[in-house]
């Protein structure tokens, strides 16, 4: 079975379109096409990328979901099915007879149908979280649920891994290349690993208040080591909450 055949498949269904029109559409033959739908035949992803957007699938969610995020996520049969139930409800609530295949085609043509099922699905469960390095250069991303709209609370865009760059919290159960999630903070929190920017880049420390304008702030390699701080000089990038680390 392949997955980049299934989304391909779901969303020709979903267009009403046949084998043929698309094969033509994207310059492969039919037999091609069908082969990839019914997973006998290895598509690349570029290949896919080109036979979706030939059916006019914008890409605007390009920068958010890979088709390898989508196909690994999203239930496929299950939207296949939603569809199917969608389409023969309007049919019956019209009074509609089974459209013929060149009307469903000239129909979808002709409402300029946009986007996809399984990417709006996507995009409401789910979001693409990006990963940063010391100096916030983004090195990868991981998909996260969203829940009530919001990332472990927060606004999903506003949330983001951080990847450790050496040992300095392994005193603290985060080694180098660990993934902590974090989420904004303005203030320091007592008790709270949080990201903090220093001059020659952001950095994780353990944050312990002393009054109300100072803190001090611990990294733990071999011994634990700790800088006291005023708050008001105090830069915070966000707080930690989740670790994710490499077995």
């Amino acid at each position: 079975m392949s997955r980049l055949g299934d989304l391909i498949k779901l969303e020709r269904t979903r267009r009403g379109l046949s084998a043929k029109q698309v094969a033509k559409k994207c310059g492969v033959a039919e037999k091609y096409l069908l082969d990839v739908e019914a997973g006998t035949r290895i598509i690349a992803d570029d290949q896919a990328r080109r036979i979706l957007k030939s059916m006019g699938l914008q890409q605007q969610t390009e920068a958010d979901f890979s088709l390898d995020d989508i196909a690994a996520t999203v239930d496929l049969q299950s939207a296949s099915e939603q569809i199917t139930r969608a389409q023969a409800t309007v049919r019956k609530k019209a009074g509609m007879q089974q459209p013929s295949e060149a009307e469903a085609v000239a129909s979808t043509e002709e409402k300029g149908v946009a986007g996809s099922i399984w990417l709006d699905a996507l995009s409401s469960v789910l979001k693409r979280v990006p990963v940063y390095n010391a100096v916030m250069k983004e090195i990868g991303h991981r998909l996260l649920p969203v829940e009530n709209g919001k990332v472990e609370g927060a606004s999903p865009d506003k949330v983001f891994y951080f990847s450790a760059p050496d040992n300095d919290m392994r005193g603290f159960r985060v080694a180098r290349g660990d993934l902590v999630l974090v989420v904004p903070a303005a203030l320091p929190v007592d008790g709270a690993i949080m990201l903090v920017r220093m001059p020659q880049g952001c950095a994780l420390r353990m944050v312990k208040r002393l009054d109300n304008t100072k803190v001090l702030l611990q990294r733990y390699d071999a011994a634990c080591e700790s800088e006291v701080m005023a708050i008001d000089e105090l830069r915070i990038a966000g707080r930690c909450v989740r670790l994710e680390a490499e077995l």
